[in-house]
């Protein structure tokens, strides 16, 4: 078999349907637009969502407002609390924290906030602290390193 003799399998190639090209082509007269009306006629039609003059569901829906920031940051967010999981003295990394199952990926910065409490030590290393968790950590004798 040669490049030329190469054929696409048969029914898979369609002719585009031509129509008002006269009766004898099936396709005459009306070219598959019915009789009269709107929508019949040339650029006839109805734009997206009208819906004849009754008020369009779109109209009815309660709109949003505001805008929202496409650069926004994105944290993977993790409570004082949580961390009682780790022993004391640990140093807890975003590392070990997705070991634990507290974050769920690696990709996105991370953040410690201040809901809960801690009683031990922790040395915590994280993108971002909230200054009530930096406040609790340090208080637990403990000690907070940006990342």
């Amino acid at each position: 078999m040669k490049q030329n003799e190469l054929r696409p399998p048969e029914g898979t190639k369609h002719e585009r349907k031509r129509v008002g090209r006269g009766d004898g082509s099936g396709h005459g007269t009306y070219s598959g637009r019915g009789c009269k009306g709107q929508k019949a006629r040339s650029g006839g039609g109805v734009r997206l969502g009208f819906e004849g003059g009754q008020l369009p569901l779109i109209l009815k829906l309660p709109r949003r407002r505001g805008f929202t920031n496409i650069f926004r940051t994105e944290y993977n967010i993790v409570n004082v609390g949580q961390l009682a999981v780790f022993s004391a003295g640990m140093g807890v990394t975003p590392e070990e924290l997705h070991r634990a199952g507290l974050i769920k990926s690696l990709g996105r910065p991370t953040k410690i906030l201040g809901s809960g409490t801690i009683e031990h030590p922790l040395i915590v290393r994280a993108d971002k602290f909230s200054s009530s968790a930096a406040q609790k950590i340090v208080a637990a004798g403990g000690r907070v390193e940006q990342a």
